[in-house]
């Protein structure tokens, strides 16, 4: 399914090994995806759901 996902980017933090995600965005929705794998496909969830999971994220509440 095509979400028309733009602005795919990770984050500058991100280190050179090529273990990184990136994200894209698409109206109420954000995808993410392996760098190093790009076709491989994307995981694609509601804005809502991300940023809950950021703020979860950013309170190290994941552990």
């Amino acid at each position: 399914m095509n979400h028309n996902l733009t602005g795919w980017h990770k984050a500058n933090a991100s280190g050179g090994n090529g273990g990184c995600v990136e994200v894209g965005d698409a109206p109420g929705l954000v995808g993410i995806r392996d760098t190093k794998n790009r076709d491989g496909g994307t995981l694609v969830v509601g804005r809502p759901e991300f940023d809950a999971f950021l703020s979860q994220l950013k309170a190290d509440r994941l552990r």
